[in-house]
């Protein structure tokens, strides 16, 4: 091999060996992105529903409310409205037509929209919601993503009321309930405080512990009834409480007490709303009953075996 031959021979291997090495600096992996793993994380234990740890879950991902002073079951905005007819099932209303921009209001707003919370205070809390859950969504792709929630014009209110914050959640708010039909079946628990959303449970699909039965209990509403696990056996009471779930056509009436006192609940479209007021801290959850239009027991949460009757 000539010298000349030699020299080029030894350039090119040169050569390749410095293109070997750039090749294999340039395919190195990227770093992780932590930042969006975690958010992505965070945002999907959000959504998650599972009744085991239900309470738990609330505690460390979602608000936990006590809520405000409101007038007890004597106060007149809590009485004003009639009751739904224990002599027959509740069927639905007739469709009613309505600005595009608003949810359909409650059956009974007097007993439903508590704490002076107007309609439309509570509408507007359910946009705010609305809108922090496409802001929390808008950077995720594919399953992350989630459900798109809808528009608050899908939405009916089923119950609004005061939160006051605890050791777990400071600063005081107020809940609004909202349910939804179609294209699923939804029901979303939202918190609003100083004029924005800070927090917003979801359900899906079957929202009760045994969607079989007469009445099902909402197995994610505890957030409504009880105050922080870290604020047990220091209450702030008065302590006003709401309890909310599904009941068929077979039901004509809901009853709920909690404290030593029974609340008539509200059907509403296959809904059932009940609220009052606690005056001392309790360990039992709220004890429901369900009726036929016969006055027939056709329910009671004692007897339900997926129904978790003390508080954690």
């Amino acid at each position: 091999m000539s010298g000349e031959q030699h020299e080029r021979d030894g350039a090119f291997e040169e050569r390749l060996r410095q293109l070997m090495s750039q090749d294999a600096y340039e395919i190195r992996p990227a770093p992780a992105p932590y930042p969006q793993i975690r958010r992505q994380g965070a945002l999907e234990r959000r959504r998650r529903v599972a009744a085991a740890g239900a309470a738990l879950v609330v505690l460390t991902a979602l608000p936990v409310g006590a809520y405000a002073l409101g007038g007890d079951r004597s106060g007149t905005a809590d009485t004003a409205a009639p009751r739904p007819s224990v002599t027959a099932p509740v069927r639905p209303a007739p469709a009613q037509s309505r600005a595009p921009s608003a949810p359909a209001e409650p059956a009974e707003p007097g007993r439903q929209l508590l704490d002076g919370i107007t309609f439309a205070q509570a509408s507007d809390g359910l946009d705010k919601c609305l809108a922090y859950d496409r802001e929390s969504n808008k950077d995720l792709r594919g399953p992350a993503r989630g459900t798109d929630l809808g528009k608050a014009a899908d939405y009916r209110i089923i119950l609004a009321m005061h939160a006051t914050g605890d050791s777990n959640t400071p600063g005081d708010g107020m809940f609004v309930v909202a349910v939804k039909d179609a294209p699923r079946l939804t029901r979303l628990i939202c918190t609003v405080k100083g004029g924005e959303a800070q927090g917003l449970n979801t359900s899906g699909g079957g929202v009760g512990a045994d969607d079989s039965a007469p009445v099902s209990t909402d197995m994610n509403g505890g957030r409504l009834y009880q105050q922080s696990f870290i604020d047990k056996g220091k209450w702030k009471l008065p302590f006003r409480w709401g309890f909310i779930g599904t009941a068929k056509p077979s039901v004509a009436r809901v009853t709920v007490s909690y404290g030593g006192a029974t609340d008539e609940a509200v059907l509403d479209h296959g809904w059932f709303v009940a609220s009052g007021t606690l005056h001392r801290e309790v360990t039992r959850a709220p004890h429901v009953k369900g009726y036929d239009a016969a006055g027939k027991l056709v329910y009671d949460s004692d007897r339900d075996p997926t129904y978790d009757k003390t508080l954690p």
